[in-house]
């Protein structure tokens, strides 16, 4: 649903119920284009949040606890300043406008002031302004006279509206019935000619009545009181919506349209909080694997090119074998190949400047050269191509990652490894540091089976098997580790493909339709001194075709 004037309506009627009569407690900025306000109500702790981002832009009750930086906006510091301990004394729509004012009595020891904050939810003119007396204390994006002479918006100057569109009052039923002039008319008609009506909202209107509308009609649908709010879910069954109404099939009621937008921005938070965490990992790890691949290509151009080595080799020896031909000021010779099974003559080049015995020096010490070469960047390749598939690693997981706590260990990773850089942290004292995310977990027949989310993960879960237990991974590509804990007992078939079929779904071969996944008892699987973060080597092991299913059915976390 989008933010428009007659969603707002309902928004403002839940807030005023809500919130009036309560106290501002916090006031913070987790981000550079929102306002969290903590409120203490008579139905306890409300936090409130108002974005003025261009795409979800809102004022609506939050859900997601969410970081603040370290040091506060000058906006934030000057609401602080005002608001800290206010009292709201309403919540209002400003006309029919996508404009929601918060009342405040501010109290003081010395001071009583009445003070009004303009949460203007106007797409990617969406702004928040503190007002008093008629008068602009301060904006979260303020404008000059230079920007726009119709409307300024910084400190000192007198709070005015944004221009009138022209466009009819749904309110007002004789302006409804003036512009429609008797007819009856489609989505595209509304929204262009009545006053707060996104297009969606209009399209929901049509759908409601069964197709074109009068003016009756919008003016009995905009102003009812009769709403369903609801949560919409797409084809993938994600929330893609929510609604005052709606004809889909497809959706969750709610008793009222805050709970409703509450759900549905948290899944919208939750959901860009995850893709923006995997996004930054991926360009980062990205740009390691571009740099990797870029390194081992030159040093296997260069063994490609070391191959010619016991070719130099012959040259040197059929110049010595035939030194007594060759004559100083020669440019070459030829000289028939005896290490060649057929008969064959070789033409050799020679350096007119070196007499023949240089000339096979020459050739020897480039033979010598490119072998010692060889010995060099045989060990680098093995090297890099253990960094490339170290990275890759890292990579399946973060492909694999379901939620952003399956991203944190990812992102310690690639901080210890020099790959991304560690963020500023606000110190805060005696805060306890954070733990690691949970093994994922799963109960299979009695049986408890573990999966690692990440390499450091795991390590963690090959530390924690017992000899005894199995320890599953996908043959020939990157996987999440998952183990078995048999406790002693033998484990039945049934398990066994249970847990290779949550080992396959956490790997690259998710998208494959069987997947071979081998296992082992603990005891044959070996970290190797030095080695990678989720690297080992195993024995003794059996294999099982299985196609990929998370199984969530059994999982416990």
């Amino acid at each position: 649903m989008p933010q428009d004037a007659y969603t707002l309506r309902y928004v403002a009627d839940g807030l005023e119920k809500l919130l009036v009569g309560g106290k501002i407690s916090k006031i913070n900025m987790p981000e550079k284009d929102e306002l969290s306000l903590i409120i203490y109500t008579r139905s306890g702790s409300v936090k409130l949040e108002i974005c003025t981002s261009a795409k979800n832009c809102r004022m609506s009750i939050g859900k997601s606890e969410k970081s603040n930086p370290p040091v506060a906006a000058n906006f934030c510091m000057l609401l602080r300043k005002h608001l800290q301990n206010a009292q709201i004394t309403a919540v209002r729509q400003v006309g029919f406008e996508r404009i929601i004012a918060l009342d405040f009595d501010c109290v003081s020891d010395f001071s009583f002031s009445q003070m009004t904050l303009y949460c203007e939810i106007m797409g990617k003119y969406s702004n928040i302004v503190l007002v008093e007396n008629g008068i602009i204390l301060g904006a979260l994006k303020q404008t000059t006279l230079e920007e726009n002479a119709k409307r300024v918006l910084f400190s000192g100057v007198k709070y005015t509206l944004p221009p009138p569109q022209g466009k009819a009052d749904p309110t007002n039923l004789s302006a409804l019935e003036e512009v429609f002039g008797g007819r009856a008319a489609d989505e595209k008609f509304i929204c262009a000619n009545v006053e707060g009506i996104a297009y969606s909202t209009a399209a929901e209107m049509c759908a409601f009545y069964g197709g074109d509308v009068t003016a009756a009609q919008v003016y009995e649908y905009v102003n009812s009181d009769d709403i369903a709010p609801c949560v919409t879910y797409g084809e993938n069954g994600e929330p893609d919506d929510f609604k005052a109404h709606t004809v889909r099939s497809n959706f969750k009621a709610y008793p009222d349209i805050l709970s409703a937008q509450r759900d549905y921005y948290d899944f919208v938070y939750v959901k860009k909080t995850f893709e923006d965490a995997r996004r930054k990992l991926t360009t980062a790890l990205h740009a390691a694997i571009k740099k990797v691949e870029k390194r081992l290509a030159q040093e296997s151009a260069k063994l490609l090119e070391c191959e010619a080595a016991d070719g130099i080799k012959l040259k040197g020896e059929l110049i010595t074998a035939n030194i007594y031909r060759i004559e100083r000021g020669m440019t070459s010779f030829e000289a028939d190949d005896y290490y060649s099974e057929e008969p064959r003559k070789i033409k050799i080049e020679l350096d007119r400047q070196l007499t023949p015995s240089q000339n096979a020096q020459k050739y020897y010490k480039k033979y010598a050269k490119m072998k010692r070469t060889v010995e060099i960047l045989s060990v680098q390749k093995a090297e890099t191509e253990a960094r490339l598939d170290y990275l890759n690693s890292i990579s399946a997981h973060i492909c694999a990652a379901e939620c952003v706590d399956d991203l944190k260990e990812i992102e310690s990773e690639l901080i210890a490894d020099g790959l991304l850089k560690a963020p500023a942290q606000k110190k805060v004292k005696g805060k306890k540091t954070e733990e690691a995310a949970p093994l994922r977990q799963y109960e299979i027949d009695g049986f408890t089976v573990y999966a690692g989310r990440n390499n450091a993960q795991n390590d963690r879960l090959l530390r924690t098997l017992s000899p005894d237990d199995i320890w599953l991974h996908t043959n020939r590509y990157h996987s999440s580790h998952v183990g078995i804990v048999t406790g002693g007992r033998a484990v039945p078939d049934e398990v066994i493909a249970g847990a290779a079929a949550i080992c396959a779904y956490y790997s690259e071969a998710r998208g494959r339709d069987k997947v071979t996944v081998d296992y082992a008892l603990r005891r044959f699987v070996k970290k190797p001194p030095k080695a990678n973060l989720g690297f080992v080597t195993y024995t003794d092991y059996s294999n099982i075709i299985v196609a990929p299913n998370p199984h969530r059915e059994w999982a416990k976390n």
